[in-house]
């Protein structure tokens, strides 16, 4: 099993910044997609940010204030948010695709709590 730890989350005031942390672990895998997405209350799951085979994708309502990255030596995405808005208040969800063991797998994050408010 490929297992997805967050971090970075937490409270902050409107046009501030946080980053957000993804590491995958396990044996024998290797992932091809990596992304984020967030769930606020009331409200389905969203794309925020996906990246896979060197190229990147962004919902609307966050392109050119959050960026998103990938270290593959540590199987570790980042999501950099900028000018954080209160609708930005969400749980974020680390998503990763790919294989282990020869079998394909999409995992999920336990989700890590982002709170824009003054």
């Amino acid at each position: 099993q490929v297992q997805l730890v967050e971090s970075g989350g937490g409270l902050v005031q409107p046009g501030g910044s946080l980053r957000l942390s993804c590491a995958a672990s396990g044996s024998m895998f290797s992932i091809d997609t990596m992304g984020w997405y967030r769930q606020a209350p009331g409200k389905q799951r969203e794309l925020v940010a996906i990246t896979s085979g060197g190229s990147t994708d962004y919902a609307d309502s966050v392109k050119g204030r959050f960026t998103i990255s990938r270290d593959n030596a540590k199987n570790t995405v980042y999501l950099q948010m900028n000018s954080l808005k209160p609708e930005d208040t969400a749980v974020y969800y680390c998503y990763a695709a790919g294989r282990q063991y020869y079998r394909r797998f999409d995992n999920w994050g336990q989700g890590t709590q982002v709170t824009v408010s003054s």
